[in-house]
């Protein structure tokens, strides 16, 4: 099978849809919507699909923006997966606009394989990956049971075929303390505000003791109703991450210990909830990174296999790579001095750059698709090696 020749067919198809998937892209990023609201980009992406010959399934694992669109029958099964949801306040300042669309551009040109080789592709739509963890709602779902692998590119600031990502668990947290006058009687009250401030130091005091990969970070969502009130109420939303699942659970165990001290050292009534997600650590699969990366660098772009020196946060894809194989790459479309989760990466989300982004990241995407289904012992391989990881 001559896989440059399918190679070539896929990237000038990706070139000839490069207007619409500008388009597409632009206004995702100009509509941003939170987790679980996605349905302006849902339908957006489902439309493109099926006018394509695309088979929709909307709603999948319960779940109103989620999406299954299918193309072709029989093994290999692979699944690109799609982003969509934005951040509060900064919009696409993750680039999920980016993933969404990159994801379109590499099914469309995959047609072409499948249709000479056979075998199916799927495009999933995954909802709310900031904060609710929708690919692993999916996962137990089991909407990837049946799927032999997956891929998705996620835009950054350097060009990488795996990243590190960190298990995280987030951990609501209330104080019920009682209101009195700040001023005539404040020693009759008990200061829901102080407990959560006394946690909060408390949880410093803890980064000190943990290991350099852990991270601790949260905000106050409610600390009282007025200066001359001591406080009855106060909340707090917080995130914990660790390399591994085994940390996860020793870290939680320190930091709820930071909340039931400051507790019992004010008088306030505790009240938490863990999440019901629970963010896996990635699993990246060497044998598809090394393809994504030989054909990323065949665009013209330099790419590493891995940066021990970089950082990523967290992702669902984690609860994904734990169930398949798959890969998650990045692509960089901003320089390294921006930050992600910032309005700078934002508006890089919308530039030329990001826009190259798309297009390279479809193409790559594409190629190592044709990589897969032109030769059956890569599909075994990628299997192998993902059996000795669990």
């Amino acid at each position: 099978m001559n896989t440059e020749h399918l190679k070539s067919s896929a990237i000038k198809l990706i070139d000839t849809q490069h207007a619409k998937l500008s388009e597409l892209s632009l206004k995702i990023h100009a509509n941003p919507e939170l987790g679980f609201h996605e349905f302006k980009a849902s339908a957006w992406l489902t439309q493109y699909l099926e006018e394509y010959g695309f088979s929709i399934e909307s709603g999948i694992g319960d779940m109103p923006t989620a999406f299954r669109a299918s193309y072709g029958q029989g093994k290999p099964i692979i699944a690109i997966l799609a982003e969509y949801d934005a951040l509060p306040v900064i919009g696409h300042a993750c680039g999920h606009n980016i993933i969404a669309t990159s994801a379109i551009g590499a099914a469309l040109a995959s047609k072409l394989t499948i249709d000479k080789l056979g075998g199916t592709i799927l495009v999933i739509g995954t909802p709310a990956e900031e904060l609710y963890g929708g690919k692993a709602i999916l996962v137990e779902n089991g909407i990837f049971k049946n799927t032999d692998m997956a891929m998705m590119i996620h835009p950054g600031v350097q060009n990488l075929a795996t990243i590190e990502a960190l298990a995280n668990q987030s951990l609501e947290i209330e104080f019920f303390g009682k209101s009195a006058h700040a001023a005539a009687r404040p020693e009759e009250g008990i200061n829901a505000l102080e407990a959560m401030l006394n946690s909060i130091s408390a949880v410093n005091s803890l980064r000190q003791h943990i290991r350099s990969t852990a991270r601790i970070h949260g905000i106050i969502t409610d600390g009282g109703e007025a200066a001359n009130i001591v406080p009855a109420h106060s909340a707090g939303s917080f995130i914990v991450r660790a390399e591994d699942n085994e940390y996860l659970d020793e870290l939680k165990k320190k930091v709820l210990n930071c909340f039931i001290g400051a507790a019992t050292a004010s008088g306030a009534r505790l009240k938490y909830k863990w999440g019901n997600i629970r963010y896996a650590p990635l699993r990246n699969n060497l044998t598809l990174a090394n393809l994504f990366l030989q054909n990323m660098q065949s665009l013209g772009r330099n790419m590493e296999l891995a940066d021990p020196n970089s950082n990523f946060g967290s992702t669902d894809m984690g609860n994904v790579s734990q169930v398949i194989p798959g890969i998650h790459p990045i692509i960089s479309i901003a320089p390294a001095d921006v930050l992600m989760h910032s309005l700078q990466f934002a508006e890089a989300a919308a530039s030329e750059a990001g826009i190259r982004g798309i297009m390279d990241a479809a193409k790559a995407l594409a190629m190592t698709i044709i990589d897969i289904y032109a030769n059956p012992e890569i599909v075994n391989k990628v299997t192998a090696e993902f059996r000795q990881l669990i």
